[in-house]
């Protein structure tokens, strides 16, 4: 950690992860890739083929925090720590990401509609040549779900641009019937891996 302010950069554009750094009281900058169609190779989301949901969901956090900690360098910035992540389900053994449309965001609906699933959350740090993550892995399960409650979610546009089609801080607790693990891993940064990672980089709590 710099002898600067203590303070970190976070390559994410997800605003629920800005609430929950703010919520344990950590400083950071956003750090922000290019997005498509110019978006940077090294940050790429897309599965290999036969990846583990486990494996994959690591890539990518990884990647995204090497990439920053380049760009550091790159773009002459004050030097902190670069802290990425990345949230992914796992349905039987699949990967399901963001959807694609609200037709793929109700598909993903059903599938998950009476039954559990695991969701991911990786969250990586790195600095100069130092780069370490940590997996936070919760177990959802969801109540059955009717077509007219699937629809309706649907239609107000909240499942678009979270992993899973869905968001258990907004509409879709009511979905929810249990949870086992990290509530905060849930919403897209585990706050528990995530202190226990800014603090072996030197972050002061």
């Amino acid at each position: 950690m710099s002898q600067l302010e203590p303070r970190i950069y976070l390559a994410s554009r997800s605003p629920r992860r800005r609430e929950l750094l703010n919520q344990i009281g950590v400083r950071f900058d956003l750090m922000l890739f290019r997005t498509p169609p110019r978006d940077d190779p090294e940050t790429s989301e897309e599965a290999h083929p036969g990846e583990r949901p486990d494996d994959y969901v690591v890539r990518v956090a990884r990647a995204k925090a090497a990439h920053g900690a380049r760009l550091v360098g790159l773009r002459h910035l004050l030097a902190h720590p670069v802290m990425a992540a990345d949230t992914t389900l796992d349905i039987g053994g699949e990967i399901v990401g963001k959807p694609e449309s609200e037709a793929h965001a109700a598909e993903i609906l059903v599938r998950l509609s009476g039954r559990s699933h695991r969701v991911l959350t990786a969250v990586a740090m790195a600095e100069g040549g130092r780069l370490e993550h940590a997996l936070s892995v919760s177990e959802v399960r969801f109540r059955e779900l009717t077509e007219r409650e699937i629809r309706r979610y649907v239609a107000s546009g909240e499942p678009m641009d979270k992993a899973g089609a869905y968001g258990i801080q907004g509409r879709a607790a009511m979905f929810v019937e249990e949870i086992r693990g990290s509530h905060s891993g849930i919403v897209g940064l585990p706050l528990y891996e995530t202190a226990q990672l800014l603090s072996a980089f030197g972050y002061p709590f």
